[in-house]
């Protein structure tokens, strides 16, 4: 067949979930009741919902089917053990400690792993991983690629570590002071980003000769594995499980939040190939997740994450997620919207900084970005810049990323290319009116992973556009407001 022709989403449509438009005065409103925050907006405001990737995925078929098979026995669930094979068969770790997502597996490896006044080198901070890192007593090192910090750059591997910083950490603190490596596929404050397995070959190779280990977070391990394929040389006639245990058996270990690549609503793991390790893990889980064989899980949510494991894997699937995302960056590019070049694997990342640079990074251009294209069409979108960034842990000023971007995260198999446009076209809109974004201040700070729960003001009182008599989007709006 010829590459120039058009291909589909490889699945029909079985269920369907009604979702509504709301009027802009509407949407104006909810923002400023959710303090400019997307994170705190209600879900019935909100038209075509890219907030997060995590736990936002549809499910299959055979997996709603596994949730009627769920053994929900407190030990032992059967469940438990089919999930534990998946795990082995494609990721190829001996040991697997089931966690409710993620972050509960960077928990656990933190307090195992993380002596105080160590330091924990990566290839670019993830922010609950680094708040996990630093409230074990650890302190994160970037040693990722500089072109990583370039939305500009085409590398395209721009998720690899630079062996020569890396040497450099090593060198400054000895070997005894670096906890482990923490090696992220794909990179997702870089833009989803991809790691090549040479530099993941390398990259181990160089830790395991000083004796320190690598743990990957092998959250987007399966579109890593994809990218590598596309882009590699030497590896296009690998498969995508062959292409993810070869990154796999390079490393110690990994977490994984299976919100993500494995197709799930809720669950993660950690995963060991050292017994002693596994055995920590599994005392600590029993603390803070539940007993080692569920980990804080229901049995069905343990067979819906085995079976998702193994559709994560398949070929059809995972090059029309990317497709999809890739659509979307195309439509944006060939429109002059300045995003994270090349596209990456999970969402399209706007370069606010860029886009509104009338902005002052002082004034939180990417938060002020994700406000205005929710009022222009009802888009959620999520920022990641200064405000993910967080404050300097001593000076308490406020980190200013190279990179200040507005995060549209595609989840897997819910939107149709259709709502792909309505999304471009929002884009596209706000670009025109770029100007009239307002910037932001905040109105209530916490102390910890402050993009969650964050509240802002603009600074002007006139909403987040100045002035506010843009063109109303192209969406079709609804006659009359929702009333709750």
């Amino acid at each position: 067949m010829s590459a120039n022709r058009s291909w589909a989403e490889p699945y029909r449509i079985k269920m369907v979930e009604p979702i509504r438009m709301t009027t802009r005065s509407h949407r104006e409103r909810a923002i400023a009741e959710a303090g400019y925050n997307t994170f705190l907006l209600r879900s019935d405001d909100v038209y075509i919902d890219l907030l997060t990737d995590s736990g936002t995925s549809a499910m299959s078929d055979r997996q709603w089917a596994g949730l009627m098979q769920g053994d929900e026995a407190y030990a032992g669930s059967a469940n438990y053990y089919h999930f534990e094979e998946a795990v082995r068969t494609f990721y190829g770790f001996r040991h697997v400690i089931p966690t409710h997502q993620g972050r509960g597996a960077e928990h656990l490896l933190s307090n195992i792993c993380i002596k105080s006044g160590d330091v924990v080198p990566g290839n670019m901070y993830f922010t609950t991983t680094k708040i996990h890192q630093e409230l074990a007593g650890g302190r994160f090192i970037d040693v990722i690629i500089d072109e990583a910090h370039d939305p500009e750059s085409e590398h395209p591997f721009k998720g690899n570590v630079d062996g020569e910083k890396l040497k450099r950490v090593i060198n400054d603190y000895g070997k005894d002071r670096v906890a482990y490596l923490s090696l992220e596929l794909t990179v997702n404050m870089a833009g989803g980003q991809p790691v090549s397995l040479q530099n993941v070959r390398e990259t181990c190779a160089l830790c395991h000769e000083h004796g320190i280990r690598v743990f990957l977070d092998a959250t987007r391990c399966v579109e890593n594995a994809y990218f590598i394929k596309e882009r590699e040389p030497g590896c296009a006639g690998m498969s995508i499980p062959e292409i993810v245990r070869a990154i796999c058996d390079e490393a110690d270990g990994c977490t994984m939040s299976a919100k993500k690549d494995s197709l799930v609503n809720i669950g993660g793991f950690l995963a060991f190939n050292d017994a002693e390790l596994a055995d920590a893990a599994r005392n600590l889980v029993v603390i803070y997740e539940g007993l080692h064989t569920y980990g804080g899980l229901a049995g069905r949510d343990l067979e819906a994450m085995a079976i998702g494991i193994q559709e994560s894997m398949e070929y059809d699937h995972i090059r029309a997620r990317i497709g999809q995302v890739r659509y979307l960056g195309d439509r944006l590019l060939k429109a002059g919207i300045p995003i994270v070049r090349p596209v990456g694997g999970h969402g399209i990342f706007l370069n606010a900084a860029t886009l509104l640079s009338h902005l002052p990074r002082e004034r939180f251009p990417a938060q002020a970005l994700a406000a205005a294209l929710y009022v222009d069409s009802g888009v959620r979108a999520m920022e990641r810049g200064t405000v993910s960034a967080g404050r300097n842990s001593e000076t308490g000023e406020n980190q200013y990323p190279n990179l200040e971007l507005v995060r549209l995260t595609i989840p897997r198999r819910v939107y149709t290319q259709a709502h792909m446009d309505v999304v471009a076209e929002s884009v596209i809109a706000v670009a025109d009116h770029r100007d009239r974004v307002a910037g932001l201040q905040f109105s209530y700070e916490p102390k910890h992973l402050r993009f969650f729960q964050a509240r802002f003001a603009t600074i002007q009182s006139h909403g987040i556009f100045r002035n506010d008599d843009c063109e109303r989007p192209t969406t079709t709006e609804p006659a009359a407001e929702i009333v709750r």
